[in-house]
C-alpha cells in the first residue's frame, strides 16, 4: 500500500512539475525539458497502475501466482519510443528557430515575427 502511494505521489509530482515548467518558462529548451519530465510522470503513472506488490511476470508455469498486468508495460514502452521521437523532433525545430531568429526566448521570437 505504501509503495503505491509513493508511485502515485511521484507521478503526480512529476506531472505537476512538468506542467509548471512548460507554463512558466520562456526558453524553448527549458520547455522541452518540462515536456520530458511530464512524459516521465505519465509513464510512471501508467506503470504504477499495473503494479502488483509481489506479482510475477505473466508466464505460464505450474505455480499460478499473482501476476502483473503486461498491458501498461507495453503501453509505456510504446510511449517511451514516441516520447523520444517527439523530443528529438522538438529539439531539431528549436535548433532551426535559433538559427533563424538568434534567440530561444518566446517573447522575443513573437516580436521578431512581425
Amino acid at each position: 500500500m505504501l509503495s503505491e502511494i509513493i508511485f502515485y505521489g511521484s507521478s503526480v509530482a512529476l506531472i505537476s512539475l512538468g506542467i509548471m515548467i512548460v507554463l512558466t518558462k520562456r526558453n524553448l529548451i527549458k520547455m522541452i525539458v518540462g515536456l520530458s519530465i511530464l512524459d516521465s510522470g505519465a509513464n510512471l503513472f501508467l506503470i504504477s497502475i499495473g503494479y502488483i506488490n509481489g506479482g510475477t511476470a505473466p508466464i505460464m508455469n505450474e505455480n499460478w501466482s499473482v501476476v502483473v498486468d503486461p498491458v501498461p508495460q507495453a503501453l509505456v514502452l510504446t510511449a517511451i519510443v514516441i516520447g523520444v521521437a517527439v523530443m528529438a523532433m522538438a529539439l531539431a525545430i528549436v535548433v532551426r528557430i535559433y538559427e533563424k531568429f538568434g534567440t530561444l526566448d518566446i517573447r522575443r521570437i513573437k516580436e521578431l515575427k512581425w
